[in-house]
């Protein structure tokens, strides 16, 4: 049984066998592909009984109810933005780009304009429409607003699909620098908790079992420096989920210094522009060569006297 309205999909599991959500729903939705299937329940908006479903191997049974919501289509127009930017690498197949804080990454209703696609469209001109989509050309990861550090911008449409298999493969390897509250334990660990989206607030992001559904989520970590009650970590992705080292390190007790959102609050006399994290190092497979491209982001200016703090007082 399927309603269908002009943005949202109800669909009821009358009968079924068992199933995948996304092969289940390519089955019974014959206007959308299975690749488009997965990447809205990638994106957040298919829910199964009520709540946000991004797990599309999670198997439908008879009962569920299923809520898949699709977006505008209706193409951005884009805006070539001459905002400076500082290069790490770059040559005609992609650019490398060391983010500065409270530079978002890409337009979005509400923030349609100052963004890095913008200023990477007035760098590198016409040659960016339509890559990744009209919405995010060439982009093929995220940093969050105020992490600074290392990210990659393909040019070509075969540079972007095979950057983005790398990210899917792990084969790029992303490492990060970050202060947290505290003093762990241990010299290194790793975090294996899936991270999803909050079950009361919808900004936020938390450690959400993958059967409600969080998705799956590591992070490895290893001590750099202590510093006090405060220590310098470094932090290597092997996935990439919203806001993953931050709910990670507020997981265990030891949270980024700065944080507005998983931090603690207190003040550590330095004025941040937000959470203490940035992405130092990016190596990658070079999609045309093959050879290896490493970046290294050197730290901002309000991480070094952070820093310089933090040494003075211990």
């Amino acid at each position: 049984m399927i309603a269908i309205s002009d943005e949202t999909i109800e669909l009821s599991v009358i009968e079924a066998q068992p199933e995948r959500l996304d092969r289940w729903l390519t089955a019974h939705i014959q206007k959308l592909s299975r690749n488009r299937i997965q990447k809205l329940i990638d994106w957040e908006y298919v829910e199964l009984n009520g709540e946000v479903c991004t797990d599309k191997k999670r198997e439908v049974q008879v009962g569920d109810k299923i809520s898949l919501t699709i977006p505008e289509t209706k193409p951005l127009d884009l805006t070539p933005e001459p905002i400076p930017l500082d290069i790490l690498y770059e040559d005609e197949h992609l650019i490398v780009i060391n983010k500065p804080a409270g530079l978002v990454v890409h337009p979005a209703p509400g923030n349609m304009s100052g963004t890095l696609v913008n200023a990477v469209l007035a760098h590198c001109g016409e040659q960016l429409l339509g890559i990744g989509g009209v919405q995010r050309p060439g982009i093929v990861h995220r940093l969050d607003q105020n992490t600074t550090g290392a990210i990659v911008v393909a040019k070509t449409d075969l540079a972007h699909q095979d950057l983005q298999a790398q990210m899917k493969a792990k084969t790029a390897r992303r490492e990060y620098l970050g202060v947290v509250y505290g003093l762990p334990p241990q010299e290194s660990g790793t975090v294996d908790a899936p991270v999803g989206r909050h079950p009361a607030d919808r900004k936020k992001q938390a450690i959400v079992p993958e059967e409600k559904g969080g998705r799956h989520a590591v992070t490895h970590w290893q001590v750099e420096e202590r510093l006090g009650n405060f220590t310098l970590c470094r932090f290597r992705l092997e996935t990439g989920r919203t806001h993953q080292i931050r709910v990670h390190c507020a997981h265990i007790g030891h949270p980024i210094v700065g944080d507005p959102t998983y931090g603690s609050g207190r003040s550590v006399g330095v004025n941040l522009p937000g959470q203490a994290l940035h992405a130092e190092r990016l190596e990658l497979r070079h999609p045309a060569t093959g050879e290896t491209v490493v970046a290294i982001a050197p730290l901002p200016a309000h991480f070094l006297k952070l820093l310089d703090v933090l040494r003075k007082r211990s």
